[in-house]
């Protein structure tokens, strides 16, 4: 051995996070955009070496880019956003079941693939938002509620074609029955007071401005909104425990099957779900963290707590079919 390759050996006996070899590259196809990943990834390489290459694009996309390239593809990891797609890229043989005592400890069960072939990473709450100038929180209980006579022409919603909604709408299922659901969304529907929107950024600005009462939005919109303009006129309603909580979903990830560093993809994610690395992946976009041992952002926590959903993520791509036709039945489009 030269003396050249010491420093290098040294530096492994320092941390088992310091096993790989110095030329360690991981790649990474990422749903979630550049400015959201890149701090992680910067703080991965400076601790431990391993560079992180990655590719952002929709996970339909890079899905698409995975099969097309095969066992020649560089990608050791995807990742994305809701739980509807990553049950569907698990569903469809792209992940590697994953066995991790780390993972399982610092992930919930319901935030995580029952077979262990994906992990939540960050959780992202869909709740209700309300103009208090023009409701009172105590007329709120539901999203169920949302659906009775008083919210009549007073609801806005984004486009059923979002799978935020889609997930929504399934994990409703998979907890009251698609019967009950079914009227629900329809009373949303009769409710609505403008056109479905394209984005949640746009139905939170409807709130605050008057052309509607309440809504159902991701609450990371509702920060940078609100980062933007600390007096906006549109506050967060947390549906309580007794009526079924709040709907969370996931931003997560999976190992390839065809991942040329599986080992170093594991440690990876086994990094990313400790308390050092998830105050930051959570915090960049105003999300909370998966391991119920780290606190959400100061920003975050003045929203209020809530109690959320306890039902398996996996229910959002599995009842996600059932969801979408269900939604087109009663025109929500």
């Amino acid at each position: 051995m030269t003396w050249k390759l010491w420093p290098a050996v040294f530096s492994l006996l320092l941390s088992p996070l310091l096993q790989a070899a110095p030329d360690t590259t991981l790649t990474v196809y990422s749903e979630r955009k550049d400015h959201l990943i890149k701090p992680v990834f910067d703080a991965y390489t400076k601790k431990t070496g391993v560079k992180i290459t990655f590719l952002t694009d929709s996970t339909a996309t890079l899905m698409q880019r995975i099969q097309a390239e095969g066992k020649k593809s560089a990608a050791d990891i995807l990742l994305t956003v809701d739980a509807g797609n990553l049950w569907s890229a698990a569903k469809q043989g792209f992940f590697e079941p994953v066995t991790s005592a780390t993972l399982e400890k610092n992930i919930p069960a319901h935030l995580r693939d029952p077979g262990n072939q994906w992990f939540g990473l960050s959780q992202r709450a869909r709740t209700i938002v309300y103009n208090p100038a023009k409701v009172k929180p105590e007329e709120i209980k539901s999203y169920e509620n949302l659906a009775d006579p008083i919210f009549k022409k007073r609801l806005c919603l984004r486009s059923a074609k979002k799978v935020y909604n889609q997930s929504l709408v399934a994990m409703m299922i998979a907890e009251k029955g698609e019967e009950r659901v079914e009227k629900i969304v329809k009373g949303w529907v009769q409710n609505l007071a403008a056109p479905v929107f394209q984005d949640d950024t746009a139905v939170i600005e409807a709130v605050a401005a008057g052309q509607c009462d309440v809504a159902v939005v991701n609450t990371y919109y509702y920060g940078r909104l609100l980062e933007k303009n600390p007096k906006l006129s549109a506050k967060l309603f947390w549906p309580g425990k007794d009526v079924g909580g709040v709907h969370v979903n996931v931003s997560g990830a999976g190992i390839l099957k065809t991942a040329p560093h599986k080992a170093e993809a594991i440690k990876f994610l086994e990094w990313l779900s400790t308390p050092e690395a998830q105050g930051t992946f959570a915090e960049v976009n105003h999300e909370y963290p998966v391991n119920p041992a780290v606190a959400p952002s100061s920003f975050v926590q003045s929203w209020g707590k809530f109690d959320a959903t306890l039902i398996n993520m996996a229910k959002a791509g599995e009842l996600q079919e059932r969801a979408i036709k269900l939604m087109d039945r009663v025109g929500y489009n």
